[in-house]
């Protein structure tokens, strides 16, 4: 992510920065202010797409609720009169009018999820909710009619109770698990939000209209008001202000500029007014290539279907088949309403409490003691994706390495005093957050020099920056950059002070080098660690970094010959995560700003640095919080033992169905076992007492 030759382009971002977005959310080196999150806007996908807001989400559980407190105390628990139960001339109209209302209005997440499953040919978790309480209400208004209108003796038992249980215990639990994950915004969203709605268009006879950013062309200009966003890629043609790059560059500080200077679209001018011509539209521009490629990644990885979904999906056709050879079995020996009642009472179990219970219980633990150890999940998928994980993608700088350079070497090139060589690497840098600037900036500092900021310093895309000092134009450079525009310098000078692992930057004017720095990044000690432990898991570590190809190769040595991937852009570090999983592999990638977005949302497990862009989190599955890559190791186990849970929870919960399904079916009968609707009913809540239970169970066991 971060080309150590000195890469300060707009795809560079900056481990130190400070963050804070629409979302109110900062992270800075570890420290997370999670407090002005707005969970209400938070979604959840209830199943084939349907999403479902966590504020309506919230309020629907609890009108929910209030409608089946009064169904619960004024009916029967299948077939059970109850100590609590209260009945009065006319409870059952008040049963069978609330328990519709609750049908309807409590069970619409459920029907709007299976219609997604059902029309994706995946029948899982929302089919098999939808199918107990639809068979429980249809079955109940069969058994009101026949018991009010046709015969007030008949035995035909009602599941209003079951029906009102069942959809408040699974809103239950899927809010429960909606809280745990503490989704804290859309990555897409935040980059969108990066750009106005509506640009200030110069028109014929130097008139200005408003006109949204969409319908922006190449080669028109617009006007940027002091404190307002850039509208798109630009150039200036006129005045001069300076420019808040972060959110989009990760350059903290404001970068002047004048015409000819270069602008980002999402970057927030500052106190001057601009003319800038239009050089990229909105679905030109970079945000718009990063928004893309996040889009196609999240589009393709959420297709992975979730354990408890398949779980759901078995037991849903299980059912289905299991109730089908009651309804005609038991036709056949004792007439068509009993085998109705077998089947119905097939379908109802079919869908236990337990089962709606058994993950999120677990995810509501394991989240919890995830924030314990400085660990954010914000996709539980991420948790279930780790018995899967072949790769571990990671960047260099700031994450394998602490991100702070230290100045190795300083080599004058022509008639400068090393001393005035620092000078000019530190001037036309100091408006610059990079690490590599920072370092040049502590030498010259240390060294009591005095600064001039560079007046027009410009990020320059894969190449370096520039500036103007003392109405001199300076360029910091590659040597990729030399090599392209043919410009002499010592290779092997170059090949040596790479090869030692150092970031090596070229400063340049009039087309003359005039002097380089060598600087070294130093390793992280957890670094080492982390590549032991993951060997040991026999997970493959690799680096992905824009460094030169000596700088990674001297880096990736010391990790102890780690496989890595060096001179990469962002869409670069994408492609090698897509062909990876191309190859039938399941991969992780740890990074740290929008350029990494992408790649984060691409593989499997995406793992943002807690020190990193409000952006980067918003595509990750998870952050780190203490920005300590050890933490992989620490999640890592974590999802180990939530999934261990999150399987003998299922079994619990589906357990009971494969015991219970066949019985109440009378697979058993000719030796005169049938399951009656009493034991059916103290099986049911003894499972979800257990699930209970063994999710408080789950720890985190942490290695030496």
């Amino acid at each position: 992510m971060k080309p150590t030759e000195h890469n300060h382009d707009m795809q560079h971002m900056d481990h130190n920065m400070n963050m804070s977005s629409g979302s109110g959310m900062q992270m800075n080196h570890g420290s997370m202010n999670m407090g002005s999150m707005n969970h209400g806007s938070m979604s959840m996908d209830m199943g084939g797409g349907h999403m479902m807001n966590m504020g309506n989400f919230k309020r629907r559980f609890w009108i929910s609720l209030i409608l089946a407190i009064p169904i619960l105390l004024l009916s029967p628990f299948m077939g059970i009169i109850l100590p609590f139960q209260i009945t009065f001339p006319g409870s059952n109209w008040v049963v069978m009018i609330l328990s519709t209302i609750l049908f309807f209005y409590g069970g619409e997440p459920f029907f709007s999820g299976a219609k997604g499953e059902l029309k994706a040919h995946s029948p899982a978790m929302m089919t098999l909710i939808t199918m107990g309480i639809s068979v429980a209400y249809l079955y109940s208004l069969y058994s009101f009619v026949i018991k009010t209108f046709i015969n007030p003796k008949a035995h035909v038992m009602d599941f209003f109770w079951e029906l009102a249980s069942l959809i408040v215990i699974m809103l239950l639990g899927h809010w429960i698990e909606m809280g745990a994950v503490m989704n804290a915004g859309n990555a897409l969203q935040k980059m969108a939000a990066l750009l106005p709605d509506t640009a200030h268009l110069i028109t014929t006879g130097d008139q200005t209209k408003d006109v949204p950013v969409s319908e922006l062309q190449t080669k028109q200009v617009v006007v940027v008001q002091p404190g307002e966003k850039i509208p798109a890629d630009g150039q200036v043609v006129s005045g001069s202000s300076a420019v808040n790059e972060a959110l989009v560059t990760g350059e903290a500080k404001a970068v002047t500029k004048q015409p000819g200077s270069k602008v980002i679209g999402g970057s927030v001018n500052g106190d001057g007014s601009l003319h800038v011509e239009v050089t990229a539209t909105s679905s030109d521009g970079y945000l718009s290539q990063v928004i893309k490629l996040v889009q196609q990644a999240q589009k393709e990885k959420s297709k992975s279907e979730t354990l408890a979904n398949r779980v759901a999906g078995w037991l849903f056709y299980a059912a289905l088949i299991i109730g089908i050879l009651a309804l005609v079995v038991w036709t056949i020996i004792s007439g068509f309403s009993v085998g109705l009642e077998r089947m119905v009472t097939v379908l109802v179990i079919a869908c236990p409490h337990a089962l709606g219970l058994a993950v999120p219980l677990v995810i509501a633990r394991s989240t919890s003691i995830g924030a314990q150890n400085g660990l954010l999940v914000r996709n539980r998928q991420a948790l279930e994706e780790v018995k899967h994980l072949d790769y571990v993608f990671m960047d260099k700088t700031g994450t394998l390495t602490k991100g702070v350079f230290q100045l190795n070497d300083l080599i004058s090139t022509s008639d400068l005093s090393k001393q005035e060589l620092v000078n000019l690497f530190a001037d036309v840098q100091a408006n610059s957050s990079h690490p590599l600037a920072t370092g040049l900036v502590s030498e010259a500092k240390k060294q009591g020099l005095t600064i001039t900021p560079a007046t027009d310093m410009q990020a320059i895309q894969g190449v370096g920056v520039t500036g103007t000092v003392n109405g001199k134009f300076y360029q910091i450079v590659t040597a990729k950059y030399l090599d392209e525009h043919h410009l002499h310098y010592d290779r092997n000078q170059f090949e040596t002070l790479a090869g030692a692992g150092n970031s090596v930057s070229y400063l340049v004017q009039d087309q003359q080098v005039l002097g380089l720095t060598a600087q070294g990044d130093v390793l992280r000690p957890e670094s080492h660690r982390l590549m032991q432990q993951l060997q040991r898991m026999h997970i493959k570590p690799v680096m992905l970094t824009g460094d030169n190809e000596l700088a990674a190769q001297r880096v990736a040595h010391e990790l102890g010959d780690i496989e890595y991937h060096a001179e990469l852009l962002p869409q670069d570090k994408e492609q090698v995560i897509a062909k990876t999983q191309a190859q039938g592999n399941d991969v992780m990638m740890v990074g740290d700003g929008i350029n990494d977005a992408p790649s984060l949302s691409r593989a499997n497990i995406g793992v943002a640095i807690g020190a990193g862009t409000d952006v980067a989190i918003d595509s990750a599955d998870v952050v780190l919080v203490r920005s300590n890559p050890e933490d992989i190791i620490n999640f890592l186990d974590l999802a180990k033992a939530t999934n261990r849970k999150m399987v003998e929870n299922l079994w619990w919960g589906a357990g009971y169905n494969i015991i219970a399904m066949p019985l109440a079916a009378g697979i058993l009968a000719p030796i005169g076992i049938i399951l009656s609707p009493a034991v059916g009913a103290i099986i049911m809540s003894l499972s979800t007492v257990i699930v209970a239970v063994n999710a408080l169970t789950l720890h985190l066991k942490k290695e030496n």
